[in-house]
């Protein structure tokens, strides 16, 4: 059974600014949907275009059962565009496909735009991981942003909306996503089979996102995670040294890459294993930012500044493409911080 917008939970406010816009007959060319990654941006992009490009749409909702839902649907409707990094595969077979590049931009927006509809009710191009394009690509948007032909609507998602350029967060109107309540994503990952605990789990460590949630359980994060805290609260507890955290690293974030060359041959391992660093040393920050709100002790409340402000050090450094060798051994030297004074 399709999705309709009375299907979405948690993004009342999103759904209100998207409403009222339909309903004035007011929606604007470009759109920006920002938020963080899991929450409902891409699902609401595709029920808008769905919307819009439906032959006989009920007020906010897509009828579900005309041609042209049903072809959105399938994501096969020649006048609904999803562009997304991997295309510039299609004629760059070896490319890594890092970044979204200018010659995407131009051949899946810039040249479809420039065309006549083919079913006669306009075009909506939902890009992707917008805070990917790059300088160029996003120069090369500009102008169709400024100028789009008749009917053609650009939406844009992304978690970093401040990756964007002025320029371009100027010319869409912001539509922002929340984060969503733990209770509804426990919920909706029971319904799909997992248990309780690892629902529970995932919900407390994805904070608000059930799309993050779901890719870690099946990416085996929130298994890995639960050994991570485990390490952490030995450390905090001062019965284990900091490298011993520091050597979870390595072989947690090369299972994290392994798994997404598995979904992308073509994939940067380098990427891969950045993105795992990158999701390991949030976890890390985020479990001592509880220590943070429930501790009272000045000792640990210090200790546990310390232990963020060097995992935050540490995502500096993988942001800045510092070798991961490097990362390991500036996180156990600074994760030393947070043992107790008496043991370190």
């Amino acid at each position: 059974m399709a999705m309709n917008f009375t299907d979405i939970f948690g993004q009342d406010e999103a759904l209100s600014v998207l409403h009222r816009a339909l309903a004035s007959d007011r929606l604007p060319h470009g759109l920006l949907l920002a938020g963080p990654m899991g929450v409902g941006k891409g699902t609401i992009a595709r029920l808008l275009a769905r919307r819009l490009l439906c032959e006989a749409p009920i007020n906010a909702e897509p009828c579900n059962h005309c041609h042209s839902c049903n072809l959105c649907i399938a994501e096969t409707h020649p006048d609904l565009h999803i562009v997304y990094r991997q295309l510039i595969r299609l004629t760059k077979s070896d490319v890594k496909a890092r970044e979204i590049v200018a010659d995407v931009i131009r051949d899946y927006v810039l040249a479809p735009a420039g065309l006549r509809t083919v079913m006669g009710r306009g075009k909506v191009f939902i890009i992707e991981e917008a805070e990917l394009m790059n300088t160029a690509a996003q120069n090369a948007l500009l102008k169709t942003l400024e100028e789009p032909s008749p009917g053609t609507t650009i939406i844009l998602l992304t978690h970093r909306p401040g990756d964007l350029l002025p320029t371009i967060r100027s010319r869409c109107q912001l539509v922002q996503f929340a984060r969503l309540p733990e209770h509804a994503v426990r919920r909706q990952i029971e319904q799909r089979g997992y248990s309780s605990e690892t629902a529970l789990k995932a919900t407390q460590l994805a904070d608000g996102s059930l799309g993050q949630a779901l890719r870690w359980i099946e990416d085996g994060v929130i298994e890995q995670a639960s050994v991570l805290i485990d390490l952490l609260d030995e450390l905090w507890q001062g019965r284990i040294s900091a490298t011993r955290v520091a050597d979870f690293f390595k072989p947690a974030i090369d299972a994290y890459a392994e798994r997404q060359l598995g979904r992308d041959k073509l994939g940067s391992k380098d990427q891969a294993s950045r993105d795992g660093i990158a999701i390991y040393l949030s976890i890390a920050a985020a479990h001592f930012a509880r220590k943070l709100r429930d501790g009272i002790d000045p000792d640990a409340l210090e200790r546990a500044c310390r232990a963020i402000d060097a995992l935050v050090d540490s995502e500096r450094y993988v942001d800045a493409n510092v070798n991961a060798q490097l990362v390991y051994l500036q996180l156990s030297s600074a994760l030393r911080r947070a043992r107790p004074i008496a043991t370190r």
